[in-house]
């Protein structure tokens, strides 16, 4: 098998953070980024439908989304730069229903983040520009989107080198890398309310 899978990380019963084998000498690299075969025989029998890509730069912090009546299970990785990855657990009845766990991915490290149906996700940018990869399992209804604020204190998400306090709302307004930079999010980002 090409990888090596933690499965449940933080406790959280379908969380994986995935490491890929890679094969490098002096011209470069090469690795295998997804392996139906090999994500089977680790039990994670997924079927995406969906590859995405997205750029960032930093300070950017996108999320915490998920879709409401179309969830997506969503294998995540950086191509270039750094990120905070996060998930929180919106499963009712799951004994770490909002709880969280975050991962750096990174386009050094290699690793990808698995994340279950019925989980809100969101990223930081930590490095200049972040180039983010992710297959899904279903496609994207674009009106199906929910989501939640990044920095709800009831879910107490620790963003690295993040600075400010919570104001009662989702706006990045007063908070900052420890570097000085901004935060940016969507206008939409900003208007998320806090979990029920």
């Amino acid at each position: 098998m090409q990888i090596k899978v933690e499965k449940d990380v933080g406790g959280i019963v379908g969380l994986c953070v995935i490491t890929p084998a890679v094969h490098g000498d002096s011209r470069g690299y090469f690795m295998e980024t997804y392996s139906q075969r090999d994500m089977a025989e680790a039990g994670l029998d997924i079927s995406f439908v969906q590859d995405n890509q997205s750029m960032s730069t930093k300070g950017v912090l996108r999320g915490l989304h998920f879709q409401k009546q179309f969830p997506q299970t969503k294998l995540v990785r950086v191509i270039r730069g750094r990120v905070f990855d996060v998930a929180v657990d919106l499963r009712k009845g799951s004994a770490t229903y909002g709880k969280w766990y975050g991962v750096e991915l990174s386009e050094e490290n290699k690793k990808q983040f698995l994340i279950p149906r019925g989980f809100a996700h969101g990223f930081l940018v930590l490095s200049d520009a972040a180039e983010f990869c992710y297959k899904c399992d279903d496609f994207y209804h674009p009106n199906d989107e929910g989501g939640l604020a990044w920095n709800d204190p009831s879910i107490g998400i620790v963003w690295p080198e993040v600075v400010g306090e919570y104001r009662g709302s989702a706006s990045p307004e007063g908070y900052a890398l420890q570097d000085g930079t901004p935060l940016n999010l969507s206008e939409k980002d900003t208007k998320w309310g806090r979990m029920e």
